[in-house]
């Protein structure tokens, strides 16, 4: 039913073509937020970068709802659509809320784990801009749609595991000396998790959509 709705409407492929407009920016927020954490004098530089990628991301969802809006027959379900688009909004959203943090406290130095959190979500960026890009043909990509959600839903496990890592060795290392770190370290940690949370709603969404249409 989908191939025949998109072959008697071919303009319904923008939905899909600013799913992945979306996807790009969650990667450039995802690698922007990565060189932050690297820390030193460029973390300014990257926290604006991310902020940036933010407001693209904003217009390509504004984008998306004024369509669902106005488009008479959507590729899918409108309030999947919808789900769907919001999901990846939430994701680089809360890649602005860490920035927004690490800005507020102005930090400059960020924990291994830290680092390490931010590898695992520009990986799980990286895979959903992949995953969005097979969304057009999803029937032919069933397949492949449902491995890439599955490495995503196996990423957060893995941040989780250096969540803990992390807020453990930051306890160790400044329960004696400096609790204000623990603290500010114990927010940006919960932070970082929260983006790879978004990703894995991300990976719901999509194979929710996957699933309804195949």
């Amino acid at each position: 039913m989908l191939g025949w709705f998109q072959a008697l409407m071919p303009r319904e492929l923008k939905f899909f073509g600013l799913f992945e407009s979306h996807a790009e920016t969650l990667v450039a927020g995802a690698l922007a937020l990565q060189d932050m954490l690297k820390g030193g004098d460029g973390v300014p530089e990257a926290c604006a970068r991310v902020m940036q990628h933010e407001e693209a991301a904003d217009q390509f969802t504004r984008e998306v709802l004024l369509a669902v809006r106005r488009t008479f027959i959507t590729p899918f379900d409108r309030g999947d659509i919808k789900d769907l688009i919001t999901s990846l909004d939430d994701a680089i959203d809360q890649m602005q809320k860490t920035a927004k943090v690490i800005t507020l406290f102005e930090q400059r130095q960020f924990d291994a784990q830290m680092q390490a959190m931010g590898a695992i979500i520009v990986e799980a960026a990286q895979i959903t801009r992949e995953a969005v890009g097979l969304l057009s043909r999803m029937r032919q990509n069933a397949q492949p749609l449902h491995v890439l959600t599955e490495k995503i839903i196996r990423i957060e496990d893995q941040a989780d595991a250096i969540y803990d890592e992390g807020r453990k060795a930051l306890y160790q290392a400044n329960r004696h000396s400096d609790p204000m770190a623990f603290i500010i370290g114990v927010e940006i940690y919960s932070h970082l998790e929260k983006v790879v949370d978004r990703f894995e709603d991300v990976a719901n969404r999509i194979s929710g959509v996957v699933i309804e249409q195949v």
